[in-house]
């Protein structure tokens, strides 16, 4: 199969390597270019929060809120101050999950969300995503996690050609 979709094509892009599906949680590691050492996670809630974290240092996108809170924030320890990437694509294209391996790349922090494409490397697929939430039904859809009764026509699917 060739690889068309592998590619990071973007300063914060990230493979996401699902390991374990327990309960409807999915667990599993990240990898960005920043660090040699993935971030592990046991639910997806726990990776959009790395996520977040990652574009937050990295300033990329740019939101276009405003996080709102009354405490101090620091800027997170995943990314060094100097940002200086690591680890190389080609190395970060190797990563594979278990179960299955996405590699996301977030394009824009608008309306409180994400927007972006989502690559699942074992089909090679691409689709864009309008929302953290559609990012995360295409992965748990594409590990038969979610019901196909839920989806609605107009919701993204990795049904079709790739982008």
């Amino acid at each position: 199969m060739e690889k068309t979709q592998w590619y990071m094509g973007t300063p914060n892009g990230v493979v996401l390597c699902i390991d374990s599906v327990e309960n409807e949680h999915l667990g599993g590691r990240l990898y960005h270019g920043y660090a040699r050492e993935a971030l592990s996670f046991s639910t997806i809630d726990e990776a959009i929060f790395h996520l977040e974290g990652i574009y937050d240092a990295l300033n990329f996108p740019h939101p276009t809120t405003n996080s709102r809170t009354f405490a101090e924030q620091e800027r997170p320890a995943e990314i060094r101050q100097e940002r200086m990437r690591i680890m190389k694509d080609e190395e970060l294209l190797s990563r594979h999950g278990d179960l299955g391996t996405f590699i996301i790349r977030v394009q824009h922090r608008q309306n409180s969300s994400w927007q972006g494409r989502i690559t699942w490397m074992e089909k090679n697929k691409t689709v864009y995503f309008r929302s953290i939430w559609e990012m995360i039904k295409l992965v748990a859809g594409a590990l038969d996690t979610v019901s196909t009764q839920e989806e609605s026509p107009k919701e993204p699917s990795w049904e079709g050609d790739a982008e």
